[in-house]
């Protein structure tokens, strides 16, 4: 990977051994860095959190179903107006500060938080600054790309992100093995991650201005290129896999069931997700750049299918967890930065953060509605028949999706070359 001081896209390129050599930005790299210190902090939290609140806390599967919902589809409450607002003032790092800053005092709050009521509210905090901070970051990483690397730049960005996602739990695992039990020690380990990234956002990362036009953005505009022709069947399609989606919590607390692991090996199962995913972030965003951004996301939700079939079958063993494992991956290497940087070709650059806000929202709330469904169904039927229900409905709804996004890989390339 080579990075360039150059924060705006369409400059030259210098040549090295002969060729070209295609560059992301070092804001993206900056932001990347940011993310990663970031994910320490909260997948150290994250990977804990589901057994934590099962077997510490002693929550039932529909409780944590809630809370888990609340974890997924709390943040869309504020994506739209993080994204407008990055929008409406043209220096999108200032909404992303607040977001991150709120996410990071969660942190230290989860301290004292030992009822239902309280660790609502202070998971309810930390979704609502990150639902606040991703629309502002993620134009930020679009403004300043090529168009036609974009899907590598967020891959980069996601790549580095998912590095801290692989290092938390593994920070998690280290404290938990150490101190048998030691879950405060992990929220106060997870505080001082997030208060560094902070830090380097606001001492490193450029206060890009979006656009020049971004202060003058009505909201009026930004809504009807919102609710337009052109985004409707991508936001659709976000929706319907977005509610067929099941909870990484679920997920990993089914393996856990069916395979007995120590509570102190728990954070090991999200390390390997990560992984999978941070090898795989920037070869499927090239990919995407070539063969389609549309494509791409759809066969990650055809690796997403085939791991929820692994994850409902009744014998288990290690390499079966494994695959588990590195489908979930490869799910979120193909989606999770292809998503964005598919919907960021889709708006003008004026409201482009409110685009991104608003896939992000839609898939939100539909997967709080899946965390919610998902619980109950384990609660009557248990892991597995729920499992393979979804299943079900996700191959009920991969080719809906594919109805939707029909013609936008073909308009979106066409764009680029000219």
């Amino acid at each position: 990977m080579y990075v360039t001081l150059r924060d705006r896209p369409g400059s030259d390129e210098p040549a090295a051994v002969g060729k070209t050599v295609k560059r992301v930005s070092s804001t993206v790299v900056l932001l990347g860095v940011v993310s990663l210190l970031t994910d320490v902090s909260s997948e150290s939290v994250n990977s804990i959190l589901p057994l934590y609140l099962t077997a510490v806390v002693g929550l039932s599967p529909v409780a944590y179903g809630f809370l888990d919902g609340i974890y997924q589809g709390v943040s869309a409450l504020v994506r739209l107006a993080g994204g407008y607002a990055s929008d409406r003032g043209g220096h999108p790092k200032w909404v992303a500060v607040l977001g991150y800053g709120a996410s990071a005092v969660s942190r230290i709050v989860m301290l004292p938080a030992h009822g239902f009521a309280a660790i609502t509210g202070v998971i309810t905090a930390d979704r609502l600054g990150k639902g606040l901070r991703t629309a502002p970051r993620d134009s930020l990483i679009a403004t300043s790309s090529d168009p036609a690397l974009l899907g590598r730049s967020f891959g980069v960005h996601r790549m580095l992100d998912t590095v801290g996602a692989a290092i938390g739990p593994l920070v998690a695992f280290a404290l938990l093995a150490a101190v048998p039990g030691s879950y405060d020690s992990i929220f106060v380990v997870s505080f001082a991650f997030a208060a560094v990234g902070v830090v380097v956002l606001l001492l490193f990362v450029p206060n890009l201005k979006t656009t020049a036009s971004a202060a003058r953005v009505g909201l009026r505009m930004v809504m009807r290129e919102v609710a337009g022709r052109r985004l409707r069947g991508p936001l659709i399609a976000a929706t319907v896999l977005g509610l067929v989606t099941v909870g990484d919590g679920f997920l990993y607390l089914a393996l856990q069931e069916r395979d007995d692991f120590a509570a102190t090996y728990f954070p090991l199962l999200y390390v390997g997700t990560n992984v999978a995913y941070l090898t795989l972030a920037i070869p499927l965003g090239r990919l995407a750049d070539r063969v389609g951004r549309g494509k791409v996301l759809l066969a990650g939700h055809g690796a997403l299918l085939a791991c929820y079939v692994l994850a409902a079958l009744p014998a288990g063993g290690l390499g079966l967890t494994l695959s588990t494992l590195a489908l979930l991956g490869v799910f979120y290497a193909a989606t999770d930065g292809v998503l964005p940087a598919l919907i960021s070709r889709l708006v003008s650059d004026d409201a482009r953060g409110s685009g991104i806000a608003a896939a992000q929202t839609v898939q939100a709330v539909a997967r709080f509605a899946s965390s919610l469904m998902f619980g109950v169904l384990w609660s009557v039927q248990g892991p597995a028949t729920s499992l393979l229900l979804f299943t079900a409905l996700l191959a009920a709804m991969v080719p809906v999706a594919a109805w939707l996004l029909r013609g936008i890989d073909r308009d979106q390339q066409a764009e680029v070359a000219a």
